[in-house]
Parts: structure tokens; sequence; C-alpha cells
């Protein structure tokens, strides 16, 4: 099941529908296990799942008293964030369908940290998963600039936040965490 476009009216029956749900931040490519451990709590806990994505690409411009956000895309390439949620979408359709889980999908805009937090608040979530970030330069210097989107939900809303590692740990024998 998933809502990729909705009107405010469709959107305020949803977040009524979901409330108390769990949350996964996803991203195109990302390690299945972490949906599988969404998924998984969600059934511990008897609660729906969302599925979200947050497109970067674009930013918030207002939101309506309602709660409904428009946006506005960074770059004239609005297409990117789009097929970045399609391919989310299919990656939790193939792991989530005939599971008996109920779950839908989410395309947010914005701050990773700041959409999911939003989306918390208007379904009060129980709890939100999310990935570690991989290792490489490209993300540690992404990092540096931005903070890790786990350790801002953690210190930004009273939620649980979930860390689900995405690759093999480091090797207690090894200094640096990030090699290049």
């Amino acid at each position: 099941m998933t809502d990729a476009a909705s009107s405010p009216s469709d959107e305020t029956a949803q977040n009524a529908a979901l409330q108390k749900a769990v949350i996964v931040g996803m991203q195109p490519g990302q390690a299945v296990h972490v949906l599988q451990e969404a998924a998984r709590f969600a059934s511990l806990l008897s609660a729906p799942l969302v599925v979200a994505h947050v497109d970067v690409t674009r930013f918030v411009t207002y939101e309506d008293p309602d709660g409904y956000v428009h946006s506005a895309p960074i770059d004239l390439n609005i297409e990117a964030g789009a097929a970045e949620f399609e391919e989310v979408q299919a990656a939790a359709a193939a792991e989530l369908d005939g599971k008996g889980l109920t779950w839908t999908a989410r395309q947010l805009v914005g701050d990773p940290a700041l959409a999911i937090k939003q989306l918390a608040n208007k379904i009060d979530a129980q709890l939100i998963v999310v990935g570690t970030r991989k290792r490489g330069l490209g993300e540690s210097i992404r990092e540096f600039f931005t903070g890790s989107v786990a350790a801002r939900l953690a210190h930004r809303q009273h939620r649980s936040v979930l860390v689900v590692p995405l690759e093999e740990s480091v090797p207690d024998d090894q200094q640096d965490i990030w090699t290049e």
C-alpha cells in the first residue's frame, strides 16, 4: 500500500490511520536489513509501517494549516527525487508485500532529520528506524556539514530512534572507522 501523491484531505485521513506507526527512513540502494528490522518492530508493536524517503533536492516553501506541505526544487532536475522514491517504493514492495503488514510509502522533502521528525509528530510515531551511513570520504564530508541524521533525530525529538548498521562492522583493532 502506498500513497505517493495525495491531496491535503487525503493526507489528513492517511495520517489518522497511521497513528502510532513505526517510521523507517530509506534511500535507494540501502541495505534491506534496515527495512527488515523496521518491519520486525512494526509487527512486534502491532503498528503500521511508514517507509519514508526524503527528497533532499527539494525544500519546503510553506505548510498549510492542515499540515499539507508545499515544496519547490533546489535544482531544475526535479525528476531525480521522483525516480529515487519509485526505487524505494519498489524495494519496499518487494520486501513487504505478502507479509501481512500494513505499510505505506511517503515522499518527504528537505532536511532528512527535520522531515522525519515532522512526520513522526503528525502520526505520533512509536519508533523511528534509520540506517547508519556508508563509510567513505564523500559521506564523511556530507556528515561534517549536515551532521548525522540519527544523532540529530535522537537529540531533537522525544521518540526512540533505532540505528541499524548498514555494513559489516569495523573490526575492533582497526583504528580509523572511515579509511578513505
